[in-house]
């Protein structure tokens, strides 16, 4: 099977070398038998690279160890659930998942673009044979997953333990959804620019590639969040790892083309920042995934150094200047339509949108790159920690809040004083109102003070909103509040999917004020003894250590301490926290120890517990204690802004261009100030 799945990964190769060539040849010579044999060229190669993926699926499952992949990501006692997901644990095995999945989505971009915008289509197989034929490569000559040992070993490695955990099933794949599905909005970018086509339809290709790429990366962000909480047992969820920022930019990017974009469907402005943001994104995906590929930074998500970062550096900064010289060449046709008329406007709000967004996203670039620049400047590498990001970014993420609430309250063009007494009265009563409570209830700390009364500032917007919207359906059509409301969401899906999205992001920024408050105790306990820690509410906690138990469990040996807790006196039951030492099938250890936390969690504030060791000999725990509040909001409202999304990309709900006079749109002038 192994020969097999390197016959195809050559296969492809040819294919795509193919494939971009007529591809673009196609496009500039307006020949459609070349265009027919790029867009073939993309099915048959998406066809060869699943033929690899089933090569070194059956490699996997059939504990073919003398497959260097294989031997070293599985073992005979490793549960089937991880051992399918073995297939993107390692660098080689998520090169080809990669490869793959892009050529499957550039068959289905192929497949289901609209005849409207087929001048684009022989550039977009172009691009996506090149990008599919570059991992393509780096596979066959620096990391083919079908390498063979010269000896069989007895058993593998095995995975490792902290992959063992559901959400590691899948946190990874969908950031690489998320990454790989940008490479169709940036093939159209491209398309566009090389077709000189640059009015408003290849927006309208990429907006559910848009929007997918961005909700698969809002996914993977907050499982990734969430295995971070459970499995590292640091006590929090985000750390500004090296590869966690590699994540988060380009869904920074993304999210503010998502919003610029709107001004140019509306006004026509903002063509120029448009373009640069789906480039920009693209090449930040790249850009993660070298950070992730080469070993130049060290992360707890990242692989070992490896020869394929030299060449996705190269690939970068081949990219980076292909695309960008032919993104100036083309600046004269991305002349504006309309000129800005007045800094107090909805437009304005976006660009100040834009602003905040790529101010963020370039804080988050310099700290993360920051140890490689010092290590190639002095020698030395220089780390930039927790509080730089957080000095940084903290304010521009409150002022990106605060325009959350203030965009749909400004009219377009310009609006005037009585509109903004109208429009602001309510939410800026409500914010106000959540400050001063706050307050009142005895908190001092300036940031959280501001997340919370902002946060209240955006749901008076939302809830006002939604509020003159359905009082207008039901006016004038006589509908129940209910099924106004339904009908209302239902006929502007993106802009109250949106809206939904956007108390997603209160609920995340009011959680994330939370760990303002955390709190925090270590103690060496022996059997029966306790230690006490003070929660943020005022309650007094109690944990009592009963005692250490030990007993071999699937492919590992378990080390457990038992916890009693008790808050004001009152038991609230028991918690476990355990030490895992991972194993062969012979019982030999495989991997250092992993941790698992014992975590209570409820609205208010979570009890994370964890084992640091047990003194030899002895039933002596080590243990650290911290109370966490509003954790349980992260996840929730990662829930909501994930709802709001799917809301957005549902299909329909849409009014086409020569109906927005009609009485569906006649509410929406009502509902929206002018």
């Amino acid at each position: 099977m192994t020969l097999l799945g390197t016959l195809s990964l050559w296969i492809a190769l040819l294919i795509g070398i193919w494939g971009a060539v007529v591809g673009f040849l196609g496009g500039l010579r307006d020949r459609a038998d070349l265009q027919r044999s790029a867009q073939n060229a993309v099915y048959a190669m998406c066809g060869a690279l699943v033929v690899a993926v089933f090569a070194l699926e059956w490699a996997l499952f059939h504990h073919d160890f003398n497959v260097e992949y294989v031997a070293a990501y599985t073992s005979r006692n490793l549960p089937i659930f991880y051992t399918w997901s073995a297939l993107y644990a390692g660098q080689k095995g998520s090169l080809l998942f990669w490869a793959t999945v892009l050529a499957l989505f550039g068959s289905l971009a192929l497949l289901f673009t609209s005849r409207r915008h087929r001048v684009y289509l022989p550039y977009v197989a172009g691009v996506v044979c090149i990008v599919t034929t570059f991992f393509v490569t780096v596979m066959l000559f620096a990391a083919n997953p079908f390498t063979r040992l010269p000896y069989t070993p007895m058993d593998g490695t095995g995975l490792n333990p902290q992959l063992q955990n559901p959400g590691m099933v899948i946190h990874p794949p969908m950031l690489y959804l998320g990454y790989i599905s940008m490479t169709i909005p940036f093939a159209f970018a491209i398309a566009a620019l090389i077709s000189k086509k640059l009015d408003n339809d290849w927006l309208t290709a990429i907006r559910k590639w848009t929007l997918l790429s961005w909700l698969f990366l809002a996914v993977g962000l907050l499982l990734g969040m969430w295995w971070a909480y459970v499995e590292l047992g640091w006590g929090g969820y985000w750390a500004w790892d090296p590869v966690e920022n590699a994540a988060l930019l380009p869904w920074l990017t993304m999210t503010a083309f998502l919003h610029s974009v709107m001004i140019q469907e509306k006004r026509g402005m903002l063509k120029k920042w448009n373009l640069a943001l789906v480039i920009g994104s693209f090449l930040l995906s790249i850009l993660g995934t070298f950070i992730t590929r080469s070993g130049v930074i060290s992360s707890v998500h990242s692989f070992t150094e490896s020869p394929v970062g030299y060449y996705f550096a190269f690939f970068l900064i081949a990219t980076t200047i292909a695309s960008f010289a032919l993104y100036a060449r083309r600046l004269p046709l991305l002349e504006a339509e309309a000129r800005l008329e007045s800094m107090v406007s909805r437009e304005a709000s976006f660009l100040f949108n834009n602003l905040l967004f790529v101010g963020i996203a370039f804080s988050v670039l310099w700290g993360t790159l920051f140890p490689i620049l010092s290590e190639w400047l002095q020698g030395t590498k220089i780390t930039v920690g927790p509080p730089f990001f957080n000095q940084v970014n903290i304010p521009l993420g409150l002022a990106l809040l605060a325009l959350t609430g203030v965009g749909p309250l400004i009219a377009w063009r310009r609006a005037s004083v009585q509109n903004l007494k109208r429009q602001f009265a309510a939410p800026v009563t409500t914010g106000v109102l959540t400050g001063l409570a706050l307050l009142v209830g005895g908190m001092r700390d300036f940031y959280a003070i501001m997340a919370m009364a902002l946060g209240g500032f955006v749901c008076g917007t939302v809830v006002q909103e939604f509020a003159r919207g359905t009082r207008a359906r039901h006016r004038q059509y006589g509908e129940g509040y209910l099924l106004a409301l339904g009908r209302l969401v239902g006929r502007n899906r993106r802009r109250y999917g949106g809206y939904v999205v956007h108390i997603g992001m209160v609920v995340l920024f009011v959680a994330f004020a939370g760990m303002a408050f955390k709190t925090e105790t270590e103690a060496t306990l022996r059997t029966g003894e306790s230690a006490t820690l003070k929660s943020p509410y005022g309650w007094t906690y109690s944990f009592t250590h009963l005692g250490i138990s030990q007993y071999d469990q699937l492919n590992r040996q378990v080390t457990a301490a038992s916890i009693e807790i008790r808050r004001d006196g009152k038991r609230l039951g028991l918690l476990t926290t355990e030490k895992r030492q991972h194993v062969d099938a012979l019982g030999r250890p495989t991997f250092q120890p992993s941790t698992e936390v014992g975590i209570r969690s409820d609205a208010r504030e979570d009890i994370y517990i964890v084992l640091g060791g047990v003194v030899d000999g002895t039933e002596q725990a080590v243990l650290r204690f911290t109370i966490n509040p509003l954790v349980w909001w992260v996840w929730y409202g990662g829930v909501i802004l994930v709802v709001g999304g799917l809301i957005v990309m549902w299909p329909g709900g849409g009014v086409p261009a020569a109906k927005r006079t009609q009485a569906g749109y006649a509410v929406k002038l009502v509902a929206e100030p002018q």
